[in-house]
């Protein structure tokens, strides 16, 4: 194929991957987003294979065969509640991918006696170096949500002082790379010491803290990406992997300040290591001020409610309850009310958790209000519906200066003229600290699975009618 052509493909894929990062940016144009993504990664990949640089396409088709079934296996296969891990998977198999293409780039140069120019070296130490990093942080971050380790943040003595010297280490393998390409040794030992430095640099982080780490991690495996396309002189891998990179850098930061909290301070420190300030056990907040309530006692309240908002959180997404949670804002606004949703920005355990769990559930764009928008509104709100929610809707982030959340934006939900809870218990969220709205005097809560106290507050409604 004329290289002509292969470069005018790559820049109809490079625009069409710009095409759809931006209309992913507001939730109408997201599916149409997608699509364009996807033509521009089917056509990047289709040029990239009938170019004429590939000699054998039998191991290449063989990764179509076995890479499609497990792709497909996996989005049949994974939960809702399971998309978090899998994208902290699918970031570091694109930083391990990227560290085994660069390698190989190098070795096969070295192999056939080429000039290895310093843009080639320099870009397998960076690829090597960011790669190794994705893959281990990556599974680390994995194993935490998945509960495979505990989701507390693990912290030993001199920790830092460790990670940094680990660190100086990658940096100083990577310059040897650079310096003596020849040495494929060398290339595995840089490898061998970012991986080490990925673990370091994500097992000291707490659950707490997930959402921001795989946007982090998500622009990590983008930039590796882009090291490999100047390794492999591939335009359309610079480009892509660039886009990769800004976006998840750009998402962190949007993170980062919807937890009132700076970068450094989510990589350092260890919200989610389950802290209890003196003073404020589970015990001495809730003790004698936890109102329990019954569906029936719920569905009265909604009965005479104009004004319902729902505020979705994890436990929603485990009981797989956004079908039952549409099918009671239907029966309430079919009675005269208005309902709406509270989107906190790290509500669930990554970016648009929420948002993506009621789409799924066909609840219209519309009535999705951000944060900001819906705050102000909580006073004229007769009944707020926390479902699963914890440390988003914690007063403790306005009014304890000494929490672990201190200062960090929640959904004002405690303004409401009544609030209701459904959790199955009164356990903490990520960040282990007990939760004043539990015991306030408008609170309500009703302990059951979801899906089972949705559907008993919908049967107890049509029942009321």
């Amino acid at each position: 194929m004329p290289q002509v052509l292969v470069n005018f493909a790559y820049l109809v894929a490079s625009i069409l991957f710009i095409l759809g990062l931006k209309g992913m940016a507001h939730p109408r144009t997201a599916v149409r987003g997608n699509f364009l993504g996807a033509v521009g990664m089917f056509i990047a990949v289709l040029v990239t294979v009938l170019d004429h640089r590939i000699i054998d396409y039998t191991v290449i088709l063989a990764g179509l065969v076995v890479g499609s079934a497990i792709g497909t296996l996996l989005a049949v296969k994974v939960q809702m509640t399971a998309m978090p891990q899998m994208v902290a998977l699918l970031n570091g198999f694109g930083g391990g991918a990227s560290v085994l293409v660069a390698g190989a780039a190098l070795f096969e140069a070295v192999a056939a006696g080429q000039t290895l120019s310093l843009q080639l070296t320099t870009a397998t130490a960076a690829s090597a170096l960011i790669g190794a990093v994705t893959f281990s942080g990556s599974l680390i971050a994995f194993g935490k949500l998945q509960e495979v380790i505990s989701g507390n943040a693990v912290v030993f003595p001199l920790q830092h002082l460790i990670s940094g010297l680990v660190a100086l280490a990658s940096l100083a393998l990577c310059v040897w790379v650079v310096v003596d390409p020849q040495a494929s040794a060398v290339y595995w030992l840089l490898v061998a010491a970012a991986l080490i430095l990925g673990v370091l640099a994500t097992i000291g982080i707490g659950g707490a803290d997930m959402p921001v780490v795989i946007s982090l991690l998500n622009s990590y495996s983008g930039l590796a990406a882009t090291a490999t396309g100047f390794v492999l002189e591939n335009n359309v891998l610079i480009i892509a992997g660039s886009l990769v990179g800004a976006s998840g850098i750009i998402l962190t930061q949007i993170m980062c300040k919807a937890m009132n909290r700076s970068l450094t301070n989510v990589l350092f420190g260890g919200l989610g290591s389950a802290v209890q300030a003196a003073g404020t056990k589970g015990a001495d907040v809730y003790a004698g001020k936890v109102k329990a309530s019954s569906a029936e006692e719920v569905a009265m309240l909604l009965g005479d409610s104009r004004r319902v908002v729902i505020v979705p959180g994890y436990g929603l997404a485990v009981s797989q309850a956004q079908h039952t949670v549409r099918i009671l804002a239907d029966l309430l606004e079919s009675r005269g009310a208005e309902v709406l949703y509270a989107i906190h920005p790290v509500a669930g355990r990554m970016p648009g958790h929420m948002n993506i769990l009621l789409a799924e559930a066909d609840v219209s764009y519309e009535v999705l209000k951000e944060m900001d928008e819906i705050n102000p509104t909580f006073p004229q709100t007769d009944v707020a519906i926390v479902i699963g929610a914890n440390d988003v809707v914690n007063p403790s982030a306005r009014t304890d200066p000494k929490s672990p959340i201190a200062g960090m934006p929640i959904l004002d939900v405690d303004k409401a003229r009544t609030v209701v809870v459904i959790k199955r218990s009164l356990s903490p969220g990520f960040a282990g600290i007990p939760n004043p709205l539990f015991a306030l005097d408008n609170t309500l809560l009703l302990f059951a699975d979801a899906q089972k106290a949705v559907n008993d507050i919908v049967a107890a409604l049509k029942e009321n009618s």
